[in-house]
C-alpha cells in the first residue's frame, strides 16, 4: 500500500517520503507505526541530536518517536493523510484523509490537525 521514495519536496541529507503503491480510499488505514515513548523531562537529551525534529507529542507528558514509516511522513498544510495517536496499542495510525492515487506522495500537517496552519519549530528563528 505505501512504499518509501525518494520526494522532491524534502531537501534534506535525507529526502525521502511516502508514496502510495496503489489507489488509498479517504479513511483508509495506511499504517500503524509504533511508538517508543519517553518523559518530557528527557527530551533535552534528544534535542542535542538529528531526531529532534522527528518526535512527536504523546500526550500531556510525554514524547515519542515513531518506529516503522512514522517518522517518514512529509509535511503539508493540505494533507492527504492525517494521524491519530492510538494510546491503547501505543501506535500512531496513519488514515487517508482524502482518497489518494497510486504514485502520490502522502502528506500529513505536522501540527497534528489538518487544518492548523501555525508555523512549524524547525521554520521559526
Amino acid at each position: 500500500m505505501i512504499e518509501i521514495k525518494t520526494s522532491s519536496v524534502s531537501d534534506g541529507e535525507f529526502n525521502r517520503g511516502v508514496f502510495a503503491t496503489c489507489d488509498i480510499k479517504k479513511g483508509e488505514l495506511l499504517h500503524e507505526a509504533p511508538v517508543i515513548s519517553y518523559p518530557n523531562d528527557q527530551h533535552q537529551h534528544i534535542e542535542k541530536t538529528l531526531l529532534a525534529d522527528y518526535a512527536f507529542e504523546y500526550g500531556i507528558n510525554h514524547s515519542a518517536i515513531l518506529l516503522g514509516y512514522g517518522m517518514l511522513f512529509n509535511h503539508s498544510y493540505e494533507p492527504n493523510a492525517r494521524y491519530e495517536i492510538n494510546f491503547k496499542n501505543d501506535t500512531f495510525d496513519f488514515y487517508a484523509y482524502k482518497d489518494i492515487k497510486a504514485g502520490d506522495e502522502v502528506f500529513i500537517n505536522y501540527n497534528g490537525d489538518v487544518d492548523i496552519q501555525d508555523p512549524l519549530w524547525f521554520n521559526q528563528d
